[in-house]
Parts: C-alpha cells; sequence; structure tokens
C-alpha cells in the first residue's frame, strides 16, 4: 500500500514539474503568473498610495520615442497631469495591472496625459504585446537618460506627475488603479 501511494506521489510529482517546465519554455509563465496576479488585483487589497503633500519636483528633462520612432520631449508635457508606468512584457505584475490601467485610460484620458514606457530591449515585443492584448493606451520608449527621482530598480513602477511639475504619487510594485478614489485624486490635480 505504500509503495502505490509512492508511486502515486512520484506520478503526481513529474506530472506538476514537466506542466511548470512546458509553461517555461514555451514562455507562457509570465502570462499565467500575470493571470493569478490580475486576480489577486481585482480584490482591490492592493492600491497605489497619492499624498499631494509630499511632493517632490520632477525634472521634465528627458526624451522618449513613440511606436513610430518620433521623438517625444516630456517638457511639452510641463502644466498637464500625467500618469507615467514603467513596465515590460516579461513581468507578470505589470501584465497584471495592464488591464485595469488601459480602463482607467480609458476613463479619464481626456484629463489626464499617459505614458506607458516600455523598458523591453525589443521594441517590437513591446508593440505586438499591446497590439495583441488591444490595449488603447499610447507606449514609449526611452530615448535618454530617465532623471533620477523618476527612476525605479523595479517594475512596474508608476508616477503621477502634478501639472505644477511634482511627484504626487510613486508607486513600485503593481496596484489597481482604476479605482473611483485614484480617478478622484487625479481629477483634483
Amino acid at each position: 500500500m505504500a509503495e502505490k501511494k509512492f508511486k502515486r506521489e512520484i506520478v503526481e510529482w513529474v506530472v506538476i514539474v514537466s506542466i511548470g517546465l512546458g509553461l517555461y519554455v514555451t514562455g507562457l509563465h509570465t502570462q499565467v503568473i500575470g493571470f493569478v496576479q490580475r486576480a489577486v488585483l481585482s480584490t482591490g487589497i492592493i492600491t497605489p498610495d497619492f499624498d499631494a503633500h509630499a511632493a517632490e519636483e520632477v525634472s521634465y528633462n528627458f526624451q522618449l520615442f513613440d511606436v513610430n520612432g518620433e521623438r517625444v520631449f516630456f517638457e511639452d508635457y510641463k502644466g498637464k497631469t500625467v500618469f507615467i508606468n514603467f513596465w515590460a512584457t516579461w513581468c507578470p505584475p505589470c501584465i497584471a495591472e495592464m488591464p485595469d490601467i488601459n480602463d482607467l485610460y480609458a476613463e479619464v484620458s481626456s484629463d489626464v496625459e499617459f505614458l506607458i514606457i516600455s523598458v523591453d530591449q525589443d521594441q517590437g515585443k513591446a508593440k505586438r504585446f499591446v497590439s495583441n492584448k488591444g490595449f488603447d493606451f499610447p507606449i514609449f520608449f526611452p530615448a535618454s537618460q530617465i532623471p533620477s527621482n523618476l527612476k525605479s530598480n523595479a517594475i512596474p513602477t508608476t508616477l503621477v506627475i502634478s501639472p505644477d511639475g511634482r511627484i504626487v504619487s510613486k508607486r513600485e510594485g503593481m496596484a489597481k488603479y482604476n479605482t473611483d478614489a485614484f480617478k478622484a485624486f487625479l481629477k483634483k490635480l
């Protein structure tokens, strides 16, 4: 009886490891992990922090490329509320929060500028990812050094810049942004 139980456990572990390796080899592990993390985000327990009183001044001295390779100057966004998200296609938390960010974009893009900045080495991969997922927000790529107060060693990192040029929200890690509280915060700016 014990030998039969042991054999069954071995078979179970072989199946689990095979599935894990299969997901990893095919590259689908990122999508699966992102899906699980999206389920966590849907609970609303991970939300962004925002405090307009703890604001740090931002440097507008950097440039981006849009999906067409056109240079975009960040200083063109002075005087506007800007939502910035640094992400990559290989980052499960980034993938998890993107549908929510896209929903937020659909609701507030008339009042807020969105800069969804890919840090992928392969820009084509990022473009295909966004296109395949049907996201509407614009994506960009760094064209110059990012100012130190906008940088982070973690992705995703999301910042909100107020019209007076201050960082009023900075979150390292995923969060649910399409909430009534966060939209009210953005509209107050």
